[in-house]
């Protein structure tokens, strides 16, 4: 949910401005103090020697304002995901990354894993595998479970909200009730070859910009970084037989010198290497070639901001060259209102903007811009 602007400055879609990462210069030494049962490099790139080309988006219903509305049993709409994953189908979208919530889990442990099947059930249909992402630092700190307000009208990811809260990360009392939901859903799909993988904090030390850092933790980096390993342990813990990533998206990635302890935890934990980048095509392949160092996977799991550079024209044909992994942000316009831009935080809008940011189709299944869809599909072949 970012966009990458250099060395160190960001322009974050949780806030839309530009900001200096405050690092944490992290040694070699730091870097080869993660543990676990990392898959090898050689198991990452059969397991990938086995995939078609992925290609698909950041998916969440156009009813739905978050992750919560989303999986919750009162607003679960299989009926509308159906249809939407069918409109991905048929431009040769493969894959979709799909944001789960603790507290969805929490209000209805067992309904919420029944839920996460028919989701597969679903997808399978579609011939598409999902990448899970089990935990989010992006946007609202507070979320609460039951009905979800509206959206602010006009405005990028009004409603999306943190898992977990501002709450729940600084209160270790709570961690045994994240520990059971990892392992919980982990563990009940570990074996399930309809799922690609397992994401295990999206952008983990996003301070959410101006949207809400005059809310945010101000601890908030020193708090994830061990709940974030731990969540690591925790889905390794249950013997997935699919691997598991963390995405590194800002700053400087050109040697692990300069890279933050955080960064360095999400490179080293992860079995295959996954980025978010909304920059321009340059930028793009820059981060590509920082990154083959790791002799791993690649998977772009964000991307895709029209006004940016970053677009489906300029990025897939280097990612299908490189065989990276793509998800761009937002399938169907709808309740996230990610046309607009991370900037409607600050200035108003009263009408969709000219060139929407992100999504791809509009509420009927037409294409927003067909030559993106005819592009998807020559490239993917399907």
């Amino acid at each position: 949910m970012i966009a990458s602007l250099g060395l160190g400055v960001v322009l974050l879609s949780c806030g839309g401005e530009n900001q200096t990462q405050e690092k944490e210069v992290a040694t070699s030494s730091s870097a080869q103090s993660f543990s676990g049962e990392r898959w090898s490099k050689e198991k990452a790139q059969a397991w990938y020697a086995d995939q078609d080309w992925l290609v698909g988006a950041n998916f969440n219903p156009s009813n739905s304002i978050n992750q919560l509305e989303m999986w919750q049993e009162e607003t679960f709409s299989p009926a509308l995901i159906d249809k939407e994953l069918g409109w991905a189908e048929e431009i040769g979208m493969n894959t979709m990354r799909v944001y789960l919530h603790d507290l969805a889990y929490q209000q209805d442990p067992d309904g919420f894993l029944d839920r996460m099947d028919q989701m597969l059930v679903l997808m399978e249909k579609h011939q598409m595998k999902p990448l899970f992402v089990i935990f989010d630092s992006c946007w609202d700190p507070f979320p609460e479970a039951g009905e979800q307000r509206p959206p602010k009208p006009h405005v990028h990811n009004s409603g999306w909200v943190q898992s977990p809260g501002y709450y729940a990360l600084e209160d270790s009392t709570q961690y045994p009730r994240l520990e059971k939901y990892v392992k919980a859903v982990v563990g009940r799909f570990a074996d399930d070859e309809r799922i690609l993988g397992w994401d295990i904090w999206n952008e983990p030390d996003n301070d959410t910009g101006v949207s809400y850092r005059d809310k945010e933790h101000p601890n908030k980096a020193a708090y994830v970084l061990p709940l974030m390993k731990d969540a690591f342990a925790w889905a390794r813990s249950q013997n997935p037989s699919q691997p598991l990533t963390s995405g590194v998206w800002l700053g400087d990635w050109s040697s692990e010198d300069v890279m933050s302890h955080l960064q360095l935890a999400q490179l080293h934990l992860s079995d295959i290497i996954s980025f978010h980048n909304y920059d321009s095509p340059e930028e793009f392949q820059k981060r590509i070639n920082w990154l083959k160092r790791y002799d791993r996977p690649m998977l772009c799991t964000e991307y895709m901001a029209r006004p940016n550079g970053s677009t489906f024209e300029g990025f897939l044909p280097i990612a299908k060259a490189e065989n990276i992994a793509m998800f761009n942000w937002g399938l169907v316009d709808g309740k996230t209102q990610t046309k607009y831009p991370w900037d409607s935080w600050e200035k108003t809008y009263t009408d969709e903007p000219a060139l929407w940011f992100h999504e791809v189709f509009h509420t009927d299944g037409s294409p927003y811009k067909k030559s993106e869809t005819d592009l998807i599909k020559s490239l993917t072949g399907r």
